[in-house]
């Protein structure tokens, strides 16, 4: 009897512990797990991948991804000696611990020690629970449990290392290491890594900034629990958290708008010339008037990729330059730097040459009558020196032939998308009456410097990068070139730059200051101004631009690279060898003007302001036939003139008039001025 019932009392235990067990099970498997795929930062990295900019996430937290591998192992070992030795032979809840705490709590009548394993911290992480009551921490313990049941050690443990908290808004391990070290976590020296095996546990209270003994006391006692030198204990720890890094932000916005769902974007850019590029943006406005912005972008113009781009000096509003807007972006006028267009396209139709001579003197089409930029004019001189001098009446003239809307058709081909105030070109748009972007005249320049073949800009790592259209043909874009890299440097820099091809330009009322120039390799855009459009009082482009230009340069690197050979099919004549049609601009009405061989009054230039030396002043003539005669004001001054240069007598200071009549009565004349 007394077997029987014994068997039936070990029958109703084994039935009972059956019935638990399975009632624990079911307890276990029916936990509610919260997701554990949450929300990090979105990064922006540089092409060797650096972090450039972290934008946060909910709250204004910065949480970045990692994965074990990127971490220092002798950081791991460490965190998994102080906090959970027995990490990777629990389920979850480590009975040996929590027993030693329960029993150090009884004893002591507070808590000692804890008993909670990593994989519970995960949980109270996840469900950002407290662990002061029993309700918490039996939730804790039901969720370790379960997270162990569908996740794996490394993935709990890279849970744990992307949630812990750091102090402020900084969240898991690689947001921790870069706000208090300014590094990443992949190498860590011991007392670094002791700091954050230690913050976690109580962040606010232990930050280093603001409670310096308690982060000293809290990370000694990681560094004795894994017997490190005492040496390592004499660290000082940190006495403020770093800013995280923000490099090329208007670029990083950009791009975050463009593909708003993308959690990681790598760039082209170079960390360290970005910086540097930065840097000088805000060296080029510091002495400028208040409001005064600057962008720069620069460029390899064999592959297109943006090397370093800033839109403002700063990210803010800071001196009233209205920081935040993206003069990269930014349409405004050209100014003068379309001018190499327009002779590109004047060579390539057969208009001009390099050294085709060309009337720099009054014009009118119209009621537009288009003015140097100094209000002097040079007569007849060739194209090479009016591109090199920015000369305005040149390209006007040229643009006159080959029509703007051929010149918008060349910008277009570049991948330009210019604004024409009305809709409709006019000649206006070659002295830079038309809407560009700083991004999109690098981008023009790129094709220029890659022999005429447009280079489309890229700005995202590993895209795919195809050549487009060709502006002009390999031999024009040669000779723009040429003439650009003949262009006198500003001073101070030549010894320290190599070959650049480069133009300036200053827009109407001295609201944008421009400088784009190139060598064999990289291309470089410069501008200065306000974003809002008002003039900056004497600003020119190559007062202000160029300077910054070079020194970008500089900072790129130590030599600028070689340009490239003239191409067999190019015209290297000089103006007397050119064909005929070639060794002077006409227009299409040149039937109704002057014949080649006709006077022309080479000094004094038309519209010329002379001071007066003594009563007379140089007269230069050049073709004609001799003799000449020579009036003033209408008066006859000279006759039986048998020479092209002499000294002619005037009445006094004022405006006068100069006639040249040669001995076949064809005339010529110019107007002056004497001071």
């Amino acid at each position: 009897m007394i077997r029987r019932y014994g068997l039936f009392a070990l029958v109703a235990v084994l039935g009972i512990a059956a019935g638990l067990r399975d009632g624990f099970e079911r307890w276990v498997d029916t936990t509610k797990v919260p997701p554990v795929l949450v929300e990090t930062s979105v990064e922006v990295r540089s092409r060797e991948g650096r972090l450039m900019r972290v934008f946060p996430v909910e709250d204004g937290r910065v949480r970045l991804s990692l994965a074990l591998a990127d971490v220092d192992a002798d950081y791991l070992s460490m965190l998994i000696t102080y906090e959970d030795k027995r990490f990777y032979q629990h389920n979850g809840v480590d009975p040996v611990a929590a027993l030693r705490a329960t029993v150090q709590a009884a004893w002591n009548g507070q808590i000692v020690s804890g008993g909670s394993t990593l994989t519970m911290q995960v949980a109270r992480l996840l469900e950002n629970s407290g662990t002061g009551k029993w309700q918490g921490k039996l939730r804790q313990v039901r969720l370790a449990l379960a997270l162990e049941r569908k996740l794996s050690k490394d993935q709990i443990l890279e849970l744990y290392l992307t949630h812990a908290p750091y102090g402020g808004a900084v969240e898991g391990l690689r947001a921790g290491s870069l706000a208090w070290f300014g590094k990443e976590p992949a190498r860590l020296t011991m007392a670094e890594a002791a700091l954050l095996v230690a913050l976690p546990q109580s962040p606010e209270l232990r930050r280093p900034d603001r409670h310096p003994k308690a982060a000293q006391s809290a990370r000694a006692r990681v560094l004795e629990r894994v017997d490190a030198p005492t040496q390592t204990r004499l660290a000082a720890v940190p006495d403020k958290m770093k800013p995280f890094v923000r490099l090329a932000p208007h670029l990083a916005d950009q791009l975050r708008r463009d593909d708003p769902l993308a959690g990681r974007h790598d760039v082209t850019i170079n960390a360290d010339l970005q910086a540097q590029i930065e840097d000088l943006a805000r060296r080029a406005v510091k002495d400028q008037a208040r409001g005064v912005s600057a962008a720069i972008v620069v460029a390899d113009h064999k592959t297109g990729e943006v090397l370093a781009s800033t839109g403002s000096p700063a990210y803010s509003a800071q001196n009233g330059a209205l920081g935040f807007v993206d003069m990269t972006r930014a349409v405004r006028s050209p100014g003068s730097t379309l001018k190499p267009f327009i002779y590109g396209l004047a060579f390539d139709q057969g208009l001009a040459h390099p050294d085709t001579l060309i009337d720099d003197s009054p014009v009118a089409f119209g009621r537009y009558a288009p003015q140097n930029f100094d209000g002097q004019f040079r007569g007849e001189l060739t194209v090479r020196e009016a591109l090199q001098l920015s000369l305005n009446i040149p390209p006007v003239l040229l643009t006159q032939e080959l029509g703007p809307a051929r010149l918008m058709a060349t910008l277009r081909a570049g991948g330009a998308r210019p604004q024409v105030p009305g809709g409709k070109p006019g000649l206006a748009v070659a002295l830079g009456g038309v809407g560009l972007t700083l991004n999109e005249l690098v981008q023009l320049y790129a094709g220029l410097a890659n022999a005429g073949q447009t280079q489309p800009l890229i700005w995202r790592l590993g895209e795919q990068n195809t050549t487009g259209p060709r502006m002009m043909s390999r031999a024009a874009a040669w000779q723009v070139g040429h003439i650009l890299a003949s262009i006198a440097p500003p001073s101070g820099t030549a010894s320290r730059v190599g070959e650049i091809a480069y133009k300036t330009g200053t827009s109407y009322g001295h609201r944008d200051a421009w400088a784009i120039g190139y060598d064999g390799v990289h291309v470089i855009g410069v501008w200065l101004g306000r974003p809002d459009g008002t003039p900056v009082p004497g600003a020119f482009g190559g007062d202000l631009a160029a300077p910054i230009l070079f020194e970008a340069f500089g900072r790129l690197k130590p030599n600028t690279a070689p340009m490239r050979a003239p191409p067999p099919e190019t015209l290297i004549l000089s103006t007397a060898a050119l064909p005929t049609p070639l060794q002077r601009f006409r227009s299409r009405d040149a039937v109704f003007q002057k014949a080649n061989d006709a006077p022309v009054v080479s000094f004094p230039p038309d519209g010329a302001v002379l001071r007066q030396s003594g009563a007379v002043i140089p007269l230069k003539v050049r073709a004609g036939i001799l003799p000449m005669s020579v009036l003033v004001d209408g008066a006859l001054v000279l006759s039986g003139v048998r020479e092209r240069s002499v000294m002619l007598p005037m009445t006094g200071p004022g405006f006068s008039k100069i006639s040249v009549i040669d001995a076949k009565g064809r005339g010529t004349q110019v107007q002056i001025r004497l001071d």
